[in-house]
């Protein structure tokens, strides 16, 4: 084994499948900067001996015997140590990711990652980014990339009705958007009834609601 720095980045590591635990456990302690101080098959372990371990960066599984990888990360960052998590995992869906993320976690690797990169990731993580598989990298863009409620409420409304949509946002009374758009007053109520139409609601305050996005009637 190699002989360590002493300022060698500590892991923890949190996975139920002795093979694989074993196997993180020799990879890590084989990787020049790295040190494992501790390997658990639960998270209720882990969690018991957190403090006395003062790790840096924790790999943590999702699916595990007892509370779940997502529930540690919770319990981990309530006991505000100041331990980076790594979530380590076969789960790929978008539900899985974000709970995790919205859970603590710094980063997101799937168990199917190379050794290599897994240590980068490691490395990575204690220096202040995010390490994530590429196919996990992809999902979160993705899902920022998707249009948002507003902007398919949004989506059937004409140039003008959404000028119009704005001013009545902002406040101004019928015969005001009439000036300030140069239509007739008419003209700006049959909008308004198309935008009631077209997004669904039955007030100004509700056709505002929508257009800034917020909750709904």
């Amino acid at each position: 084994m190699l002989e360590k720095p002493d300022r060698a980045i500590r892991v923890a590591i949190v996975e139920d499948n002795t093979g694989v635990r074993e196997g993180l456990s020799f990879l890590i302690d084989g990787s020049p900067g790295l040190s494992c101080v501790g390997a658990f098959g639960d998270a209720e372990s882990f969690l018991a001996a957190a403090d006395r371990l003062r790790s840096n960066v924790v790999l943590m599984d999702i699916d595990l015997p007892g509370m779940s990888g997502i529930d540690a990360a919770r319990r981990l960052k309530a006991q505000q140590t100041p331990s980076l998590i790594v979530m380590l995992t076969v789960y790929g869906d978008d539900e899985q990711i974000f709970e995790s993320l919205r859970a603590g976690a710094c980063g997101y690797l799937l168990k199917t990652t190379p050794p290599a990169q897994l240590v980068d990731g490691i490395t990575t993580v204690y220096r202040g980014g995010s390490p994530m598989s590429e196919a996990i990298a992809r999902r979160v863009v993705a899902s920022f990339q998707r249009p948002t409620p507003k902007d398919l409420a949004l989506a059937d409304l004409t140039r003008r009705e959404r000028e119009v949509l704005d001013l009545l946002s902002r406040g101004f009374r019928y015969r005001e958007i009439a000036a300030q758009l140069d239509i007739g007053l008419e003209t700006v109520r049959t909008h308004i009834r198309n935008i009631y139409d077209k997004l669904e609601v039955r007030s100004r305050t509700e056709a505002t609601a929508k257009y800034l996005g917020g909750d709904l009637v």
